[in-house]
């Protein structure tokens, strides 16, 4: 089993899933008291959001690679970074180091590919929504088309993530929220929605709405258990 490098804290609430997600793979897979080969480092995420407000990308870039230079000190075979937001500097991140990175949107498109889907609605952080990192990806990398709210929702998702999520609050009156702008999205053509932040799922579940929901923490960290067990197909 390879041993898988995390980036977290970002925040340590999704860091939270990954590892228990994680670990519970492994354990369904291989049994008994096996877990995962984890190399962890979580970073303190008050530092990174004051520099998104303050849109010093090339700073948390600088961070961000100095954490994946230590995960890879540390022993990782190869990189995942816990935050769907931050991957808008992946490419500064993957060339710092030499262990592969695994990225979150082709986990997530490869899943959605499985199931035939080619026009998703994206939920996420505003830089996420509206920035090209994430959804040109998706289209450019791999023909899926990508729809995203309204500015007004837009804020009101963005919001909810920072002023709630990412600090463990879970509120009914914002889960009606983003229940009505996915069905919105899906209104729009929108074959599914992909939750494009980490916080997202400890909010909305399958269980609220029949429009699919593509969570990207369990597909993402899903993703990394088959590459480090070696897994060359989806066997989770």
């Amino acid at each position: 089993m390879k041993t898988i490098g995390m980036l977290g804290g970002m925040s340590w609430e999704s860091t939270a899933s990954y590892y228990r997600i994680i670990n519970e793979a492994v354990k369904t897979v291989s049994g008994g008291f096996s877990s995962a080969k984890i190399c962890l480092y979580s970073v303190d995420f008050a530092e990174i959001e004051d520099l998104q407000r303050r849109g010093d990308w090339r700073a948390m870039a600088d961070i961000l690679s100095a954490a994946a230079r230590a995960i890879e000190a540390g022993g990782a075979d190869f990189l995942i970074i816990c935050t769907n937001t931050m991957h808008k500097e992946a490419p500064a991140i993957e060339a710092s180091i030499a262990i592969p990175l695994l990225h979150i949107a082709d986990a997530t498109a490869e899943e959605l590919k499985r199931n035939g889907v080619q026009r998703v609605g994206l939920l996420g952080t505003r830089f996420t929504m509206e920035e090209d990192f994430y959804k040109a990806r998706l289209t450019d990398r791999h023909g899926i088309d990508v729809v995203v709210p309204e500015n007004a929702d837009m804020d009101i998702v963005h919001r909810v993530i920072f002023e709630e999520l990412c600090l463990g609050t879970i509120s009914q009156s914002s889960r009606q929220d983003y229940l009505r702008i996915i069905d919105l999205l899906h209104r729009d053509g929108a074959e599914a929605v992909i939750l494009g932040c980490t916080e997202i799922a400890l909010l909305i579940q399958q269980q609220h709405t029949d429009v699919p929901l593509y969570d990207t923490t369990e597909i993402h960290a899903l993703a990394a258990v088959n590459f480090a067990m070696g897994f060359s197909d989806k066997s989770l």
